[in-house]
This record gives C-alpha cells, sequence and structure tokens, in this order.
C-alpha cells in the first residue's frame, strides 16, 4: 500500500497533518500568506521557487481546501490564492514553528524577525499547551486514546 494511503488510514492527526502540509515549501507558502502574499507571481518572487514545483505546491493546497483561488482583488485578469478557514487555522502551527525556531535556532547576536500584534505592536506571547483548567501541559502530562470524529 502506497505511503499517502497508509497516512490516509492512520489513527494519528500528526501523520495525517504531514502528509498534508509538512512539506517545507508547503509551510513557506502558508507563511507567505499569512503575510498577504496572494499571486503566484508574489509567492515565486519571494520563495524563490521553481514555477514548476510551485504549481504542484499551490495545485496540491487547493485540492486539499487550505486555499482557494479567486479573481484579482483589484480587478484585472490575475487570479489570487487565498486562504480559506482551513488555511487560516494553520496559524498556530507556523507561530509553534517561528517561537521554537526564535528560541534553538539562533546564536546569541544573531538577527531575526519577530511577531508583533498589530494593535499594540508587542512581541506576542509563547504558545503553551493548558488543559481546559488553565494548567499548562507537558509531554508526560497527556495521553492518546483513539475515537470516532463526530460530523
Amino acid at each position: 500500500m502506497a505511503r499517502q494511503q497508509l497516512l490516509a488510514q492512520s489513527e494519528c492527526p500528526v501523520a495525517r497533518t504531514l502528509e498534508a502540509i509538512g512539506d517545507r515549501w508547503v509551510l513557506m507558502i502558508i507563511r507567505d500568506a499569512f503575510d498577504d502574499v496572494r499571486r503566484f507571481s508574489e509567492f515565486q518572487k519571494r520563495l524563490g521557487l521553481a514555477k514548476n514545483v510551485l504549481t504542484v505546491k499551490l495545485k496540491r493546497l487547493v485540492e486539499l481546501g487550505v486555499f482557494e483561488v479567486q479573481p484579482a482583488s483589484d480587478g484585472t485578469a490575475y487570479k489570487e490564492y487565498v486562504l480559506t478557514e482551513m488555511g487560516r487555522s494553520v496559524f498556530p502551527i507556523v507561530i509553534s514553528m517561528r517561537q521554537w525556531g526564535e528560541r534553538f535556532l539562533f546564536s546569541k547576536g544573531e538577527s531575526y524577525s519577530i511577531l508583533l500584534d498589530n494593535e499594540h505592536a508587542e512581541q506576542i506571547e509563547i504558545i503553551e499547551v493548558r488543559s481546559r483548567a488553565g494548567k499548562v501541559l507537558g509531554p508526560a502530562d497527556c495521553h492518546r486514546r483513539v475515537v470516532k470524529r463526530r460530523s
């Protein structure tokens, strides 16, 4: 059985998520979409990705439902790739990766970008996993159980 088929049958949401959006370029495309990049040429220019590779990645993201293609907002003949609810919900994943990278992948004195909220121009809070009661949780504080999805 092909790897994609095996993952599609997996009970593990992490495995399915990685199959869907775990590719480096896919995450960089989504990251740029959060910065309001919408056109193919803008993605290509910012990422420096080969056009054929970008075409395949964007097509897959549209098929998945992460993006939808719409007419250009400026009325030109171009098309734009607009994040759907599914696509916008990737935001905390990208932020978690950003914060992990800020913490562990830069040496002292190295420059890096930070994310500021628009209202107060302050750096955003670190994402934490919490229980429903508000307690900060680590891996040892959680366990998995298989359940059936309700509509």
